[in-house]
């Protein structure tokens, strides 16, 4: 049986603008350029430039007539009034009818344009010619190098690049072909590229060493017979079944440290390696000044030419259609740069919040870096947690003392024994100074580590050292034993 009945809930939901906002909020500079992009390709009311004062007093006076007109006109109309008798002069007399950048056009900006670059794909396509390869095994050659993935590496199983390629051109290449053309493609240049494991990489680069010598037969000894024994650093066990000392080990071990572990990386692209900062931190006399990194963020503005057509005194220039798709994008245009607006101004005051908690890192560098988690820096400015984090992701301020992400400033808290708190990244930076002093004979153990930690007057556990020690990519201390 069905029953009507009435339920009251309170519920909380975002509207259009403020999911917009949020959006916008936690996008980087480099992001915000390319959603400014698209948005003056799907809004035309929306352009790049900035208001001239010529347009400004048009607007201005324009806006003094309309009013005469509006005041006669409202005392004629009805509460029946339609929707086309919207003015959308109610939205063009205000302050954030355009965005402008802090930065003016005389600044002194060059962007430095970046060399021509041949492909590590394209570098081994080219060598190919000094194969000698018939058609077939040139296309399945290319097949293999499409396969080879940025370190270097071919991570796909060769059986099944022969299998696709004989299924496309409905030959009959078989496994060993391919094993032979990729034996070829892995000495070509850079040597080991194209192998299928880090093992098959540095015998190949052994292999085509120029240098011919007993510590060279030694080290591919050690490749192919005690690999396990030479990762785990096992160096008494290889000492003993090799029959050697420890000098031609040490020899040994030094021309193989020389190989490329990752043939596929080649040089580092200027243009990839290049952290642009979102903000930047000066000092000027006695105060820190913020300044947000939007200097090739475009000034927007509302295109006059549309705006015009469904003005009061050209409202009958153009259809009802036309000035309701108008007005729609006139309204999308509005809200997206008072989104710029809100965006820009959050983000100068989470960081200046920032600078406050953490005034005594921006004064004297790293090893003043106090604890801090984002609730500190929300109940400042009073502001949603997640809100700090939408400003806090992604985003890197420039400091005298260099660029950093603004996670880097978020960090828990250790007891020191004397009860204050000390930044979980200090104890980390300690930790790493302590391995690097440490002799690579015997390197010290976590629990070694730990108590050497708490004699300098902080309360730590070996658990803790273990986790801090793997979160800086440093191995256990029977990994870092050299010779």
């Amino acid at each position: 049986m069905l029953n009507i009945s009435q339920q009251q809930k309170l519920l909380q939901k975002l509207s259009p603008q403020q999911i917009q906002y949020l959006e916008l909020l936690q996008l980087p500079v480099l992001a915000l350029e390319q959603r400014i992009k698209t948005e003056l390709e799907v809004n035309p009311l929306l352009e790049e430039g900035q208001e001239l004062e010529q347009e400004q007093a048009e607007d201005n006076q324009e806006q003094v007539e309309t009013a005469a007109a509006e005041s006669s006109e409202e005392n004629a109309q009805d509460n029946n009034s339609t929707e086309n008798d919207y003015s959308i002069e109610d939205f063009i007399n205000d302050d954030t009818s355009g965005y402008k950048t802090q930065y003016s056009s005389n600044d002194d900006f060059e962007e430095l344009p970046q060399p021509a670059k041949v492909s590590m794909v394209e570098q081994l396509r080219q060598q190919l010619g000094m194969l000698h390869l018939d058609t077939e095994e040139h296309i399945l050659a290319e097949e293999i190098i499409g396969n080879i993935d940025e370190d270097g590496y071919l991570r796909r199983d060769l059986s099944g690049i022969v299998d696709d390629v004989n299924l496309t051109y409905e030959w009959d290449l078989t496994l060993q072909q391919a094993e032979t053309i990729l034996y070829k493609i892995q000495r070509l240049d850079p040597p080991g590229i194209g192998s299928r494991s880090l093992q098959e990489c540095l015998l190949v680069q052994l292999e085509v060493l120029e240098t011919e010598s007993e510590e060279k037969k030694i080290a591919k000894v050690i490749l192919e017979k005690l690999y396990d024994e030479f990762t785990r650093k096992h160096y008494d066990e290889i000492i003993k079944s090799l029959g050697i000392d420890r000098e031609q080990l040490r020899i040994a071990l030094d021309i193989i440290k020389r190989l490329n572990p990752k043939p596929g990386e080649g040089t580092i692209d200027e243009s990839q390696n290049y952290v642009t900062p979102d903000f930047l931190v000066q000092k000027v006399e006695d105060e820190f000044v913020v300044t947000l990194n939007d200097r090739s963020v475009p000034p927007l503005r509302i295109n006059k030419s549309y705006r015009d057509i469904i003005s009061r005194k050209k409202r009958n220039a153009a259809s009802s259609e036309t000035r309701d798709f108008i007005r729609k994008k006139f309204e999308a245009a509005k809200w997206f740069i008072n989104s710029i607006h809100q965006r820009r101004e959050t983000m100068l005051k989470v960081m200046r919040a920032i600078i406050e908690l953490q005034y005594d890192f921006f004064e004297h560098g790293e090893e003043h870096l106090r604890p801090m988690i984002y609730k500190d820096v929300a109940e400042r400015i009073e502001m949603d947690i997640s809100t700090i984090s939408r400003v806090v992701n992604g985003k890197y301020v420039q400091t005298d003392y260099g660029v950093y992400e603004l996670r880097y400033f978020f960090s828990e808290s250790i007891e020191t024994q004397n009860g204050d708190g000390i930044s979980n990244k200090h104890v980390k930076r300690l930790i790493k100074e302590i391995i690097e002093s440490e002799d690579p004979n015997k390197p010290f153990s976590d629990d070694k580590i730990a108590a050497m930690v708490r004699e300098r007057g902080i309360n730590i556990a070996r658990r803790t050292v273990a986790k801090y020690r793997e979160q800086l990519h440093i191995p256990v201390a029977r990994l870092r034993k050299k010779l």
